[in-house]
């Protein structure tokens, strides 16, 4: 494990950050599909047959949109356009960051059609339907012509109480680009090594690694054995459940999960159906605890195509209000 230092701020700016959003960014699918550009890397996914996969994977998609609106978080559902088509349109968490100071952070994405995905217009249609203030953006897709790559909150996994960014190496998570990212917004990079399904890199680490207010979710078996310890002590150091999963679970999408929160002040945790099940009861029991209520939808569909699940799904809104102050905190 790698760790730098960054000009993150003092125990004031902590406190004001909170660890999860009140609004959701979605992106509804317009040419669902399985990408073989994305397939080299994420072992994650399959190739089934090619019958229905738009209509089932929309189907999934708006059935997650609605069960997330109905427990009180604001979700954004923006539309896809389907020329050029875009297959994994619906995981815009990829490509963009939206944070509480009011920066934008836009991604180097590994699959050039992927790179389609970045379109400005969503964000400022985002912005006119939420009231959001984009107050700064910081562009870091020229690192694709080098070949380096960082694929948002795919590749990163933010700890914004403790100013930390988690990432776990592989052909799209780059520690430079990472360390750039951090330089930025003003936090700590922890780069470790983790191997999933055949022995290859985990594609991202938001398959394994999740953190919420009150817990984490890691599969600590993937994580490098001379690294492991220290990841684990870190992650563990901020009063937070640890919730161990192994690597059946991690590939099950048990790790891809996120903690919401409603406009309310309530808590929501939003998993795949599969995801959840694949832990035993008392697992879930210890979940279910940390948070007030439960979003499990089934998307099996875009889990066994996409390599992704409902965590992939979401891409948090941090954003400032029009009308309220700028949060503390970045650069």
């Amino acid at each position: 494990m790698h760790t730098h230092n960054s000009p993150a701020g003092g125990s004031s700016d902590r406190r004001a950050r909170a660890q999860c959003a009140d609004a959701v960014l979605m992106v509804r699918p317009a040419a669902f599909g399985w990408n073989a550009q994305t397939a080299v890397t994420n072992r994650f996914q399959g190739r089934p047959p090619e019958c229905d996969l738009q209509s089932r994977a929309l189907a999934e998609f708006d059935r997650l949109a609605d069960a997330l609106t109905q427990a009180g978080v604001e979700v954004h559902a923006l539309a896809d356009c389907a020329d050029p088509p875009r297959p994994d349109a619906l995981f815009p968490n990829n490509w963009v960051s939206l944070h509480a100071d009011g920066t934008a952070v836009l991604y180097p994405m590994l699959a050039p059609n992927r790179r389609l995905e970045r379109r400005p217009e969503l964000l400022a249609e985002l912005a006119k339907r939420g009231g959001f203030r984009v107050e700064r953006l910081v562009d870091l897709t020229h690192h694709e012509l080098a070949g380096r790559f960082l694929e948002a909150t795919g590749s990163v996994v933010f700890d914004h109480v403790s100013l930390a960014a988690y990432a776990c190496l592989s052909p799209r998570t780059d520690a430079d680009v990472l360390r750039e990212l951090c330089e930025e917004i003003g936090y700590e990079p922890v780069v470790f090594d983790a191997t999933g399904p055949a022995g290859a890199p985990v594609y991202h680490t938001n398959v394994m690694l999740a953190i919420g207010r009150k817990f984490v979710v890691v599969c600590g078996d993937a994580i490098h054995a001379g690294q492991r310890n220290a990841v684990l002590e870190r992650l563990g150091a901020c009063d937070r459940r640890v919730e161990s999963i192994d690597a059946t679970q991690m590939a099950q999408f048990a790790g891809n999960l996120l903690e919401l929160r409603t406009r309310a002040g309530g808590s929501v945790l939003a998993v795949s159906r599969r995801g959840l099940e694949s832990l035993a009861p008392a697992a879930q029991e210890r979940l279910t605890a940390c948070v007030d209520r439960v979003v499990a939808v089934p998307v099996p569909t875009i889990e066994d195509t996409g390599g992704g699940s409902v965590r992939c799904m979401l891409a948090e809104v941090f954003l400032p209000r029009a009308a309220g102050p700028v949060a503390s905190g970045g650069r």
